[in-house]
């Protein structure tokens, strides 16, 4: 797929996605504020495209990091609604100006953390190859529940093969999956465990 081809398809999903869901975004920023208080929007910076550093948004799920209160683990600063965020994808919302921006995609292998960079292997480190994405192959695979191998295996499998119809049917997988709530987190963890980089 050429990279016009694929702007476009992000810009024709994303932009009516994006003003539909304003709504919900204002009352989820709502409930976030009171129940959790400021900042509303979590951000981190992710490695996008060739690795490069994006600043990449969400709605905030945990609690602050606070060891004299005993939040420490993501599973202690998880709170009740971060978990329904999570679970219904509300969260990944302000996400989609990151499409709009051009920092991301709707499908690609999903942006991991800055210092993994160094750890992954140089075959893994061909998921930076293509734009990181909302979804990607990995996702509709088993998205947390799945091991790092299985994940990276999936992102590759995506480089190597990505078209317009593989985008289609990865975006409605996702829906479907979406709407089930599976592949949360992985078993035993609120999210996914570290990656090490002894998964080669």
């Amino acid at each position: 797929m050429s990279y016009r081809g694929k702007r476009l398809l992000d810009l024709v999903l994303t932009i009516p996605a994006l003003l539909l869901s304003l709504p919900v975004q204002a009352v989820t920023a709502a409930a976030i504020r009171m129940t959790m208080g400021r900042p509303v929007l979590f951000r981190q910076t992710r490695p996008g495209l060739h690795g490069e550093p994006f600043e990449m948004l969400k709605f905030r799920t945990m609690l602050q990091l606070d060891p004299k209160r005993g939040l420490v683990t993501d599973a202690d600063r998880m709170t009740g609604l971060g978990s329904f965020l999570r679970s219904t994808s509300l969260d990944e919302l302000p996400t989609l100006w990151n499409i709009v921006r051009g920092d991301m995609s709707v499908v690609g292998p999903r942006p991991l953390l800055m210092q993994y960079l160094g750890r992954y292997s140089p075959e893994q480190a061909r998921r930076h190859e293509v734009k990181p994405g909302l979804t990607g192959l990995a996702q509709v695979s088993g998205r947390n529940a799945i091991s790092w191998e299985s994940k990276f295996r999936q992102d590759l499998k995506y480089v190597d093969n990505h078209s317009v119809l593989l985008d289609l049917k990865i975006i409605l997988r996702t829906a479907v999956q979406v709407l089930r709530r599976e592949g949360i987190s992985a078993e035993g963890e609120a999210t996914m465990p570290e990656f090490t980089g002894d998964s080669a």
